[in-house]
């Protein structure tokens, strides 16, 4: 590598065989590499056979480390960032670094490939001409629910992570916020030897969890379907009936704010329908 930059190096989450002919290459010539976990990253330089200089840099270090690789950069050395698995900063370290390096007015080059999200989105058999991903739900149940309504009205499909000791703990908080009826996705252990994907409502997809204990085993990518638009000209039967009930005890302005935080349904929308109701009335 002649010109001192950065390249962030997608690795492979599970099968070793996806790491693709440019990665190698880049990961073979570049100076040093920027490792969340260099221990992990060891190991999959040593199957590639690529010795190369391991620098740490994670979450709790980032900043300083970032402060040292723009430093070997002014040097002439050109760095690689990988995570453990996957492409870097997609939930996982990076970010720092990244708008470091770019103010620093180094090129900052991205070598595509594994990622999980959208591994699981191509197999998923939802929507995936729009989506959202959420990253990790809070750890915490009531800020876990509280997050889950927000998202509940989104109408494109919306992707997040989980880890083995929340996932059925997730789902049962899902059941409760969207209730059982929500069309689902569990893609776990992606590219990985127990690799699954369950499909289903959410209530069959949590029942399957709790009665086979390998489903809670290992990393999720969860993906739910969108919720209805609202139909043309109006309300889904739902959100009407809500509003009417509402109305009966609130002012239109706070009606359709509670039923928008309810439904996710936009304010404008639903006040807009409130007022044809007062009409009507």
């Amino acid at each position: 590598m002649n010109e001192a930059c950065l390249y962030i190096v997608s690795t492979p989450i599970g099968n070793l065989g996806d790491i693709t002919a440019r990665a190698v290459d880049v990961l073979g010539s570049v100076d040093v590499i920027a490792a969340e976990d260099t221990r992990h990253t060891a190991r999959l330089l040593n199957h590639l056979g690529i010795r190369k200089p391991l620098l740490a840099c994670h979450e709790h270090n980032e900043r300083d480390r970032s402060a040292q690789i723009v430093a070997k950069m002014a040097a002439g050395e050109s760095i690689a960032l990988v995570s453990d698995a996957g492409t870097p900063l997609i939930s996982d370290p990076g970010y720092f670094l990244v708008a470091t390096v770019r103010e620093a007015g180094y090129r900052v080059v991205p070598v595509p490939g594994a990622c999980a999200l959208i591994a699981a989105l191509s197999v998923s058999g939802l929507p995936s001409d729009r989506f959202f991903f959420e990253g990790f739900l809070p750890a915490k149940s009531v800020a876990r629910r509280k997050r889950l309504q927000a998202l509940s009205g989104f109408e494109h499909t919306w992707i997040f992570y989980e880890s083995t000791h929340r996932i059925e703990e997730t789902l049962m908080d899902m059941v409760e916020v969207l209730g059982a009826e929500r069309d689902i996705v569990i893609a776990r252990e992606l590219t990985k030897t127990f690799e699954t994907v369950l499909a289903g409502r959410v209530g069959e997809c949590l029942a399957q969890v709790k009665a086979d204990a390998n489903q809670k085993k290992g990393e999720f990518v969860v993906l739910v379907r969108g919720a209805e638009s609202p139909k043309e000209g109006g309300l889904d039967e739902a959100a009407a009936s809500l509003m009417v009930i509402l109305l009966e005890e609130l002012s239109l302005k706070q009606a359709s704010q509670l039923a928008s935080r309810i439904t996710g349904i936009k304010k404008k929308t639903l006040y807009e329908y409130g007022l044809t109701l007062k009409n009507d009335g």
